[in-house]
């Protein structure tokens, strides 16, 4: 029987309650008649974490994980710490550290669930965002000179290099090609940003030449956002930069009924390093430990981790008793306009994994 090395980062918020729900559902799904285990190392690093150490990570954190199969992450950041502390200093570190360059959100609204678009059938909106996940306006270029006079000057500067490029486009290409559509929308905003977004452009009609039997179309970012509300139907697969796909990946989980229940994975396709699963909701401090987060983003992160594991099996029953699940009203919780909670909702998948 195989064993399973997950490392459980619960971060800060409600990450702390979704990702033992997580936990609890890997649980009983292995103990439902799979020939797998898992054995979780839990690390508590994130807010708490730095208000102990100055530190959202320990410095060697990165080889803790170095030799984990997977990493399931809640969320990082706190209300009392800079936001670019606790990203930079945590999850953005991991990603970096172990090239997690590619970025996987699957979209689509699960059976039970009310998206916001009334004309929207839930077969019109089913997509996957690529996002590059090491570079671009996320690099972390830049700096600050002259700080507390008239004269303060600041810079972010966007990177992108060709390899980073080629090797996302790639992903997405490949990633298109395996779903029925076979359809990729590039994400750009190569009509004012005429240096790297060009280089973009370029490169995709380069790479596009690979996979002959994909069909791929450019859209400005500002017009894909028009495109998700108006013609949603028109999407399949999705690429798109470190900024613009973190924004457009929002505006789908909305699409799709709540940022709860939207799932991602921090992929090295190459799998040198731990991949890293999470869902996108943040930490919601506002609602934490009250026992309201919505776990089910944490559990589809979990399908996501067992696809990438091989275990394809796995996740189909797990994804399958998460659709039961959303699939009944009495069992949504506060973001869905229900009154269940994170252990209802947890149980409740459980039950169905064990049925």
């Amino acid at each position: 029987m195989k064993t399973y090395k997950i490392a459980c980062i619960p971060g800060d918020g409600i990450g702390k309650e979704v990702v033992p729900a997580g936990q609890t559902v890997l649980e009983a799904l292995a103990a439902a008649g799979s020939d797998f285990t898992f054995e979780f190392e839990n690390f508590g690093w994130g807010g708490d974490w730095y208000r102990a150490h100055g530190e959202m990570m320990p410095a060697d954190g990165l080889d803790a994980l170095r030799h984990q199969d997977a990493i399931l992450f809640g969320s990082a950041g706190d209300p009392h710490i800079p936001d670019h502390i606790t990203l930079w200093g945590l999850r953005l570190k991991i990603c970096q550290g172990f090239d997690q360059y590619a970025n996987v959100r699957p979209t689509r609204i699960l059976p039970g669930i009310d998206g916001p678009l009334k004309r929207c059938r839930p077969q019109d909106l089913d997509w996957v965002i690529v996002r590059e996940n090491s570079e671009g306006e996320y690099s972390g270029v830049g700096g600050r000179v002259h700080q507390g006079h008239s004269i303060e000057a600041a810079t972010d500067v966007s990177i992108m290099t060709r390899a980073g490029v080629e090797r996302i486009m790639r992903f997405a290409f490949k990633l298109a090609q395996s779903r029925p559509r076979k359809l990729l929308t590039v994400v750009t905003k190569s009509n004012a940003q005429r240096h790297a977004m060009v280089m973009w452009d370029e490169i995709a009609v380069q790479v596009a030449k690979e996979f002959p039997d994909v069909k791929w179309d450019k859209e400005l970012v500002d017009a894909a956002t028009a495109r998700m509300v108006n013609r949603p139907a028109t999407l399949d697969t999705l690429v798109a930069t470190n900024l613009h796909a973190d924004i457009l990946s929002d505006l789908a989980a909305a699409l799709a009924g709540s940022l709860g229940i939207a799932p991602t994975g921090n992929i090295d396709p190459e799998r040198r390093y731990p991949s890293m699963f999470e869902p996108i909701h943040g930490s919601a401090f506002d609602i934490m430990g009250k026992g309201l987060a919505n776990p089910v983003g944490t559990f589809w992160s979990c399908v996501m981790l067992l696809e990438h594991l091989g275990e394809a099996a796995a996740a189909k029953r797990l994804m399958a008793a998460i659709e039961q699940v959303t699939a009944d009203p009495a069992l949504h919780t506060g973001d869905l306009g229900g009154k269940a909670t994170t252990v209802q909702v947890t149980q409740a998948v459980c039950a169905m994994l064990t049925a």
